[in-house]
């Protein structure tokens, strides 16, 4: 299974990007699907997650209310929408998806995207 992202660039603080994730395989994750990220120098952080018939949603509280995690399963694609963006959310976003629900979205994920860059000009 391969995931692969997409969609990040430069944009200028305030503005909006959606990243995409697109899966090799349908059918091949009934867990968390989710967004991570790694800013220079610091260390992975969760971003959000969606369960696998996109019913719930969950959120780190540096972006509630700023990002919004969906997904097309008939596209076997998840999205990240991200508005009103803040220099601090400059990072590598990386895609990832469990195949089979572990009880957390925070780990126990199978299978992680390349990473696409997102850089948040002031």
């Amino acid at each position: 299974v391969q995931l692969q992202a997409s969609g990040g660039g430069l944009v200028q603080a305030g503005g909006s990007l959606r990243l995409s994730c697109a899966a090799s395989v349908r059918t091949f994750s009934s867990g968390f699907m989710g967004w991570f990220r790694q800013a220079p120098g610091k260390e992975r952080e969760f971003v959000a997650a969606i369960t696998w018939n996109g019913g719930s949603t969950y959120y780190a509280d540096s972006v509630k209310g700023r990002f919004t995690i969906s997904r097309d399963n008939a596209k076997i694609t998840v999205y990240l929408q991200m508005n009103s963006l803040k220099p601090e959310d400059t990072a590598v976003y990386y895609c990832a998806a469990q195949r089979y629900s572990k009880g957390s979205y925070y780990f126990g994920y199978d299978f992680w995207g390349q990473g696409t860059l997102v850089t948040v000009s002031s």
